[in-house]
């Protein structure tokens, strides 16, 4: 009778927009803010200028765009940096020793 299902979308609930974390908004918030501010300081009717000063905006978009598997792209990159640089060398000791017996020489 009282059969309660967790769907499985729970996690979105916690997200703003049900995509953002907080930190992603601001990331993009700052890139729009970024963007505009080039806009205002930088008069130039030319298209590389332009796309100069859209260049923040566009990557934040980026880095908080959805991955498959991973939450977004500044995610993923996060992962892919501590696995790299918080790599650990572990000293190989082996479970299967030969022991060479000297008399046998």
């Amino acid at each position: 009778m009282n059969q309660y299902l967790i769907p499985a979308n729970s996690k979105k609930g916690q997200l703003l927009f049900n995509v953002f974390r907080p930190i992603d908004l601001a990331i993009v918030i700052c890139g729009a803010f970024i963007s505009l501010l080039l806009m205002f300081i930088i008069k130039s009717d030319a298209i590389l200028m332009v796309a100069i000063k859209l260049l923040p905006i566009g990557v934040c978009c980026l880095l908080v765009m959805p991955v498959a598997n991973y939450h977004n792209v500044l995610v993923f990159l996060q992962e892919v940096t501590a696995f790299y640089l918080n790599r650990r060398q572990f000293p190989w000791k082996g479970w299967c020793a030969s022991y060479v017996d000297e008399g046998t020489k």
